[in-house]
């Protein structure tokens, strides 16, 4: 593989947007989830029970073990971690300096502390996703603080193809997970008929997907099984034109989900990870700047080798066109397709390469090593070639111990594979779980509303015989409400009435919470289903009785967007003392088990009220969007800037930004094209628009 220097800094800013995007979604609706009079109060996640602050970082790995320390109880001491992450990451998008391996770790570390106490609402797999692409950026991103230890990083591949290693396991595993569940939608190619309509928060263009003909849906499901299932192995291919293509297949299908569904973040992080599979010279193709490669270090592939890449296209069509038996009716311009193999081949194929996959990213991890050796070796001076060597030996070990632990969860998607591992993985991989350092992953694992879209609508009434709906901001219920668009918001509330909805309200304990907080009036939790208490319609006054009914929805063949047909009840009618809603309280465990503590009135604690004061009311998309505007401009402006400066400064000899290759200079006759500094504001320009 080329030079990645480009895509790795590409990749870390993409990575300080995406945690400035989480850290703030998150900050919004800490209160109305976590807060004193939220629906889980984080404070009862944490026993204070007068046990030593390292031993309780042990059994519960987070920093709010120090809210008591500073004088702030749990959800002001959450907030403050919020903000700092937030301005943290908001800074390391800005400044390239602060993109920095220490930074990252804080990031990281602030990120898990609010994970710990999280709950429900944080039980995502793109928080887990988060997470481990946040400890890699920890190894992939310099280490500035040190003196010298920027300069020689060899081992830079090395770490990087940590990112592809894991794009490869959360892609592979999301399409094998599918057929795995013997889910009859994902096996009759009928699951994008239900996705759209089915789907958490979908977009406006969902429904026009939905109204796409049946040929077409089933088309678009085997797209889905060849991108997430044959073309993921094309990541580790030595051939740079197939990563390539890879690369784009990867970044068509997640544009598409963006465009039809909301997603928060997720996405936006998958299309981060795809960067891995890319070089210096793509970049400079993007930027339309000339590529100035050393002779004979094969950053293209020889022309031979076309053959080579035309017979794996081939290969991967010839078998789609067999595994789906895909036919063309030239008359009424369709295509059909079918399912052409059984689930016991299936299991049969994933007996077959469920090894040699990992295999293949031992032979690719190696591959790795083994070049960053050699360049270690080649670095001229003594002391660089010792400090090199020692930053090989230690990012090379953190690799291979990455590497090694992810395979169990890794094979979780075949069961005879993870039952041979070697009993010392598992122990290892036991060792960090709590610290979410791997995680398995398998998303859209069913289709879920094959009958109709379940929805939960919250009703409220004064006098037990006129009934209001409550609406929230995102999920649909307003039969002529416009869907929503707010990637890469996520508002979590609105996720768990989708999940809610699937059962019966027992196994959502936290539903309980939200009926006895609405009766009570609390504007936190309020503030979760409509920012605007205005549009709250019990915003004067608490409802007397509330109840909940459950509703199957189906988007209209015209444009009035949804339809819907009662079900039955959901949750019965209750009202403050009343004996069914005491109950499930206590059997959730949902009543008050202390007061909550005082808290100081510090310069700190006012700090924090005074910030919460200032974004109460504000729209969430619209303030994350607003910090991905206000982003884009500075990076334009500072592009323009350099530009500038470049055209009235005089011509001197430039270096590529290749740290490998410090000794190569460009002549001054050709182009700016490889100043580092004009590189670096059209990369930050580009990136601010994922």
């Amino acid at each position: 593989m080329g030079y990645i220097t480009l895509p790795r800094r590409l990749f870390l800013w993409c990575m300080a947007l995406i945690y400035m995007f989480a850290f703030f979604s998150l900050y919004l609706q800490i209160p109305g989830l976590y807060g004193n009079d939220g629906l889980l109060p984080a404070r009862w996640q944490l026993r204070y029970s007068g046990k030593a602050f390292l031993e309780q970082l042990l059994s519960t790995p987070t920093l709010l073990w120090l809210g008591p320390h500073l004088g702030l109880d749990t959800q002001t001491a959450m907030e403050l971690l919020c903000l700092l992450g937030a301005a943290l990451s908001l800074a390391a998008t800005l400044l390239e300096s602060l993109r920095d391996s220490l930074v990252f770790l804080f990031l990281w570390v602030l990120y898990l502390s609010l994970c710990q106490v999280g709950q429900v609402f944080l039980y995502f797999q793109w928080d887990s996703l988060l997470l481990e692409t946040g400890f890699l950026c920890v190894l992939i991103a310099p280490l500035t603080t040190v003196p010298g230890w920027r300069a020689g990083r060899v081992h830079d591949p090395v770490t990087f193809w940590l990112a592809r290693w894991l794009l490869f396991r959360l892609m592979f595993a999301s399409g094998v997970v599918k057929l795995t569940s013997r889910c009859p939608t994902w096996w009759g190619l009928t699951a994008l008929t239900y996705h759209y309509e089915t789907q958490c928060i979908p977009t406006p263009l969902a429904w026009f997907a939905h109204q796409l003909p049946v040929w077409l849906h089933k088309l678009s499901v085997v797209a889905t099984f060849v991108i997430e299932i044959a073309v993921p192995f094309l990541f580790f291919s030595p051939l740079r034109r197939l990563r390539l293509g890879a690369f784009y297949m990867q970044v068509l299908l997640q544009v598409l989900i963006i465009l039809s569904g909301n997603y928060n973040f997720f996405n936006l992080l998958t299309l981060t990870l795809c960067l891995s599979l890319l070089d210096d010279q793509h970049i400079y193709f993007w930027l339309r700047r000339k590529y100035i490669h050393t002779p004979n270090k094969g950053t293209h592939a020889p022309e031979t080798w076309f053959l080579v890449e035309l017979a794996v296209w081939t290969l991967i069509g010839y078998g789609t066109v067999t595994c789906f038996d895909l036919q063309i009716d030239w008359d009424k311009g369709t295509v059909s397709s079918r399912t052409a193999f059984t689930f016991h081949q299936f299991n049969q194929f994933l007996k077959t390469v469920t090894f040699p996959a990992v295999w293949l990213g031992v032979l690719s991890l190696t591959w790795e090593l083994v070049t960053a050796m050699f360049r270690c070796a080649c670095v001229q001076g003594f002391f660089r070639r010792f400090l090199g060597t020692v930053q090989w030996t230690v990012f090379g070990a953190a690799a291979v111990s990455m590497f090694a632990i992810s395979l169990v969860p890794f094979t979780y998607i075949e069961y005879d594979s993870n039952a041979s591992l070697w009993p010392g993985l598992r122990q290892g991989y036991d060792a960090v779980g709590r610290y979410q350092l791997v995680n398995s992953y398998g998303l859209f694992r069913r289709m879920t509303g094959v009958g109709g879209r379940p929805e939960v609508v919250i009703e409220g009434s004064m006098d037990r015989v006129t009934w209001t709906e409550i609406e929230f901001m995102y999920k649909p219920g307003n039969l002529s409400a416009t869907p929503a668009v707010i990637t890469p918001h996520q508002p979590r509330l609105d996720w768990q009435m989708w999940f809610a909805a699937l059962g019966v309200h027992s196994h959502s304990p936290w539903f309980t919470s939200l009926m006895h907080r609405l009766l009570q009036g609390k504007t936190e939790v309020i503030e979760l289903i409509q920012s605007d208490m205005s549009k709250y319609p019990f915003h004067q006054q608490p409802p007397m009785y509330l109840r909940a009914h459950r509703y199957k929805y189906w988007f209209t063949e015209k444009l009035r967007w949804w339809r819907r047909v009662y079900v039955e009840e959901f949750y019965p009618t209750v009202h403050l003392g009343d004996a069914f809603l005491e109950s499930m309280l206590s059997h959730h465990g949902l009543k008050e088990k202390s007061s909550p503590r005082r808290l100081s009135e510090t310069a700190l604690v006012q700090l924090v009220r005074w910030v919460r004061a200032q974004v109460n009311g504000l729209s969430a998309p619209l303030l994350l969007w607003s910090l991905l505007f206000c982003s884009a401009s500075i990076c334009l402006l500072r592009g323009l800037q350099f530009e500038v400066t470049l055209k009235t400064k005089p011509s001197e000899p430039t270096t590529l930004p290749h740290p490998q290759e410090d000794k190569q200079t460009i002549c001054p006759s050709l182009e700016k094209a490889a100043s580092p500094y004009y590189l670096s504001a059209c990369l930050d320009f580009m990136s601010a628009f994922p």
